[in-house]
């Protein structure tokens, strides 16, 4: 990482991680892999960004409104909080998505103000990691690509839900076609 790249850290909440509502399976693995880059980037004085689902009671996408999953980071609970030992720095913008009660949103970039603070940062590149790989790591990786920054995925600091087999393997598929590169360590 270097000037002008940024991290961005991708909704490395409590309900993704095991025991959450929304659990993914070793999700909290990837803490401490995004620590390590996290340390990495204030050390080279990068700014590392963040993002949460922060939906509110009745989300369009819950089941009980037709969507998919179950409740989860809902706005103010525990489960909508950063995983306690991810250390984001105090600093750290974080960006709010699927705040609106109809509208959902996978990527950071959906309906938030990502692009324009990265573009007041400077920033040209940036370094992604978070949850889940095959959903939110994923479609924000696009959306950063179709906004013109070079994207590199982190591909141990994220990990899929995988609700049909294979589909973390087929999300960074789909990443790397579109343009990112896919960082193994």
């Amino acid at each position: 990482m270097q000037a002008g790249d940024a991290l961005l850290i991708v909704d490395v909440q409590n309900d993704f991680c095991p025991g959450g509502a929304l659990g993914v399976r070793d999700g909290d693995q990837v803490v401490p892999v995004l620590n390590h880059w996290i340390q990495d980037a204030e050390r080279r004085k990068v700014p590392v960004f963040a993002s949460r689902d922060w939906h509110p009671p009745g989300h369009i996408s819950f089941r009980e409104r037709g969507g998919p999953w179950p409740p989860h980071c809902v706005q103010g609970t525990a489960g909508a909080a950063f995983h306690p030992d991810l250390n984001l720095p105090p600093s750290a913008p974080i960006v709010s998505k699927g705040y609106d009660p109809d509208k959902d949103s996978y990527s950071a970039f959906g309906g938030t103000d990502l692009k324009e603070k990265l573009h007041r940062a400077a920033i040209k590149r940036i370094w992604i990691g978070g949850l889940a790989q095959d959903y939110c790591v994923r479609e924000t990786s696009l959306d950063a690509i179709r906004e013109g920054f070079e994207v590199h995925v982190i591909v141990n600091g994220t990990r899929p839900v995988n609700v049909n087999p294979d589909d973390g393997r087929r999300a960074l598929e789909d990443i790397e076609r579109a343009g990112a590169i896919l960082e193994q360590s």
